[in-house]
Formats: C-alpha cells, structure tokens, sequence
C-alpha cells in the first residue's frame, strides 16, 4: 500500500461541518465589523470628535443625560489624535487576524484550523484580564464563545490527526 504524503493537499476535500462554517462566517463578520471600527477612527482623525459624537447624538435622538450616553461623551472629549491612530492600527491588526481565520475556515484549509486555535488561546488572557477588571455580560459571552471555539477546534484536531495517523501507516 503507498505511503500517503502529510503534505498532499487535501485542504479543499475536507468536509466542511456546519461548526467549520459557522466559525469561518463569525471571525469574518468580526473581521470587517473591526475593519468598519478602523476606517471610521481614521476618519475622525482630523476632526473634532466630541463635536462629531454629540452630531450624532443629536441625529439618533438619544438623551444626553443617559448614564451611558454620558460615559460616551466623556470618553470622545477626551480623544486625542494619537490615540485615534493607535486604536486604528490596533483595529486592523486584529481585524487582519480574524480574516485570515474566517477566509480560511471558509476555504476548508487545515492550517486555519491550526490558526485559529493558537490566536484565539492567545487572546483568552487578555479576555480574562478585561473580565477581572469589569465584569459585564458581553465580555462573560465572548469569553465564553471563545472557550468554546478552541475546544471545537481543537477536538476536531486531535481527532482528526489520530484519522490521519491512521491512514499514513
């Protein structure tokens, strides 16, 4: 029987699972709503900021008064240039991480896979951290839906080296 070669391209053969395509799709969605997030800090760059947020304030009618609306206010009169550049390349590195993982869960190629489980563990600390500091709803799902993202991954790898493992020999 011939040996098969770890390195054939087999990517595109793959079967595509239903949770393969929902991660792609979700790190992609992700992915161009940051990119979204990136252009606009850069557009803001050379303007007022506090006068850009509280126009638009103004255009969605929101109470100014509201505790959040407040925060945010607060938060825009206190922006610099510097900082709207830094979020900016910030927003398109990660954006850039997380198209590369959809693309590439979207394409069926392994080393997605493999991706996507190394980035998404790194950034879990950094989850928890923000966790510890203030604990909110959104943060516990993301963290959560993260967990969940490596442990399909990675169970879907293991197992399936153990397939492949199987055929070489």
């Amino acid at each position: 029987m011939p040996r098969i070669s770890p390195y054939k391209k087999a990517d595109s053969k793959r079967p595509a699972s239903a949770g393969i395509l929902l991660i792609g799709l979700f790190k992609l969605v992700k992915g161009l709503l940051l990119v979204a997030v990136g252009v606009g800090a850069l557009r803001l760059l050379h303007k007022d900021v506090a006068a850009t947020v509280t126009h638009w304030v103004e255009i969605l009618r929101a109470d100014p008064d509201n505790r959040l609306i407040h925060r945010l206010l607060e938060k825009a009169f206190s922006v610099s240039p510097k900082q709207l550049k830094e979020l900016s390349v910030g927003t398109f590195f990660y954006a850039s991480l997380l198209l590369t993982e959809g693309v590439g869960l979207l394409l069926r190629k392994h080393w997605a896979e493999y991706f996507t489980v190394i980035t998404t563990t790194a950034l879990i600390p950094l989850e928890v951290y923000e966790l510890a500091r203030r604990l909110t709803a959104a943060r516990v799902c993301v963290l959560a839906v993260n967990i969940a993202i490596v442990w399909y991954l990675a169970k879907r790898l293991r197992s399936g080296h153990r397939v492949r493992r199987a055929v070489i020999r």
